[in-house]
């Protein structure tokens, strides 16, 4: 499609404008970086970047070795064997990615901080804890960061590993190969991309993380735009650090796209029950005792923690405030999961009309929001927000008597444009995916009737749709009730929410009082797991 026929294709519009909404705050946190300024780049060099790159480096190799060998292992296991309690931990092993990260974090730390109850009681019976290692470290950032985000790479090797059944390993030792050399000759080998794709997600989520090493009071570029924006109150340098943050995640962006372009998804037929390998013996106990630890540890036990302390601190904790915590995270996250599913139903079927050229494009680019980090969103349109604000005052000063002041800083829209821009991925995929399955005739014979483009999207597509659309608006809410950055970073004065308030309270050490929302969190997102194991049992 050209670009003047583009212009003039009401959906194609639609594509660039949501396309226009992801690209302004990169490219203005990305101007930072071709425009430096000498005082704050001599700043960072001197005092600040050689260890935000080293502790980030240190972290994605540590949590990519420590999720690909949780989800890789636990995919392999119940993909490919049958053991005791396999059925229900294939899905319940799924359900560590309802706890938000920065939730492990402080549950972990209360747990086994050197105050915490663990401790103390190895001192009651030993005398002494030094020789525990210390939660407040890297290896501790790496081990919570690597149980809570094993499950993208155990969902999809678990796919993958699933696809081949015990033909692979029928294949190796056909070969010659024994069990465990024909894993890694065969199997392995062919359920790389997936597990590289699930990978790639895990590192995006690393360098996107704030709560996590805020808690952990571990500096990484995140913290590092946080603090120096709002505690050196220097907002140049603040870009100048997310336009580095933004070259390091495209980099790994388009390391996801290079190996997802290498899959194919070519499967000879289910697979089926019978297909797994029966394990006896001591060998089927030590594999459910070893997916059942992983689940105690990643899921069991921070839940129960987090209910002692909630009704713990529940008679003097919970007061009329949060009702206000709990009205302004349910009224942001409804209204841009409205939003964000709106705007991926116009996506997907800008799509579906024009599959090739620009338009199939602009649809790619308002959708990578999900890689780039919270904090970088903020800074990005933040910056652009406040350039707009100072050229509609110039414009409209003339006209109407308005008083120097913000029109839309410190709005709720700046933080609506930045749930947009970042879950947009998330309530595409599934409207898509069921945009996909609907046949191009439908199309052809709505047109043979008359029947207009809007109408055909309204009256034929949205009600078969309905199912796709749901699951996205729900998949977005609860990630936008979770998330930290962009809600801390640019909400309205007074406008706290859960998030925030788990924020507040893991900032002066207050673990006990941050267990009441993160309870709710937790509970909500409980939800997008459970349509993940529902899915999952069809396929079992």
């Amino acid at each position: 499609m050209g670009v003047s026929r583009m212009l003039r294709d009401p959906w194609s519009l639609a594509a660039l404008f949501f396309a226009t909404l992801v690209l302004v705050p990169v490219l203005v946190v990305m101007s930072s970086f071709l425009h430096p300024v000498q005082e704050v780049w001599q700043h960072l060099f001197e005092h600040v970047l050689v260890d935000l790159l080293w502790n980030t480096l240190w972290l994605v190799l540590g949590v990519g070795s420590g999720t690909l060998l949780l989800g890789v292992s636990l995919g392999w296991l119940t993909a490919v064997y049958d053991f005791p309690g396999r059925r229900i931990l294939s899905w319940a092993l799924l359900l560590p990615m309802a706890i938000p990260a920065y939730v492990f974090a402080f549950v972990f730390i209360g747990l086994f901080d050197f105050t915490g109850p663990v401790q103390g009681c190895l001192r009651e019976v030993f005398g002494s804890s030094t020789w525990f290692p210390r939660i407040r470290s890297t290896g501790g950032v790496i081990l919570v960061m690597s149980l809570a985000l094993y499950p993208y790479v155990y969902l999809l090797a678990r796919n993958a590993f699933a696809t081949q059944g015990k033909r692979a390993l029928e294949a190796a030792q056909s070969l010659g190969h024994s069990r465990f050399s024909g894993f890694f000759s065969v199997a392995l080998p062919m359920a790389r991309p997936w597990i590289a794709g699930g990978l790639m997600l895990v590192l995006m989520e690393t360098l996107a993380d704030f709560g996590t090493v805020s808690v952990f009071n571990y500096d990484t570029f995140t913290t590092a735009i946080y603090k120096t924006w709002f505690g050196m109150f220097s907002l140049d340098a603040a870009s100048q650090l997310a336009s580095l943050l933004v070259i390091i995640v495209f980099a790994l962006l388009v390391l996801e796209q290079l190996s997802r372009s290498r899959m194919r998804y070519t499967q000879a037929g289910r697979h089926q029950e019978n297909n797994r390998i029966a394990l006896a013996g001591w060998a089927a106990w030590g594999a459910s005792l070893y997916a059942l630890l992983v689940l105690a540890i990643a899921f069991v036990m921070p839940l129960i923690q987090l209910v002692l302390w909630a009704y713990g601190v529940f008679g003097q904790d919970f007061d009329s405030r949060y009702f206000g915590f709990l009205h302004h995270t349910l009224l942001l996250a409804g209204i841009a999961a409205v939003l964000t599913a709106v705007g991926a139903l116009l996506l997907a079927y800008a799509a579906r009309r024009n599959p090739q050229g620009m338009t199939r494009h602009l649809v790619r680019v308002a959708t990578i929001g999900y890689a780039l980090p919270g904090t970088v969103l903020a800074v990005g349109i933040f910056v652009a927000v406040a350039w707009l604000d100072r050229n509609l005052l110039q414009l409209l000063q003339p006209l109407v008597a308005i008083e120097a002041g913000m029109l839309l800083q410190g709005s709720v829209v700046i933080m609506l444009v930045g749930y947009v821009v970042r879950f947009m991925a998330v309530g595409y995929n599934p409207v898509d995916s069921a945009m996909q399955r609907m046949p191009p005739s439908l199309d052809d014979v709505s047109r043979t009737l008359g029947v207009s483009q809007l109408t055909m999207l309204r009256r034929v597509h949205a009600p078969i749709l309905r199912g796709g659309i749901v699951t996205a608006a729900i998949l977005v809410f609860v990630d936008v009730m979770k998330e930290m950055p962009i809600t801390l970073m640019t909400r309205p004065f007074g406008w706290d929410t859960l998030a925030v308030r788990i924020f507040e309270m893991t900032s002066e050490g207050e673990w006990e009082r941050a267990a009441l929302p993160a309870v709710t969190l937790v509970l909500a997102g409980l939800v997008p797991i459970i349509f993940l194991s529902r899915h999952g049992n069809q396929n079992e």
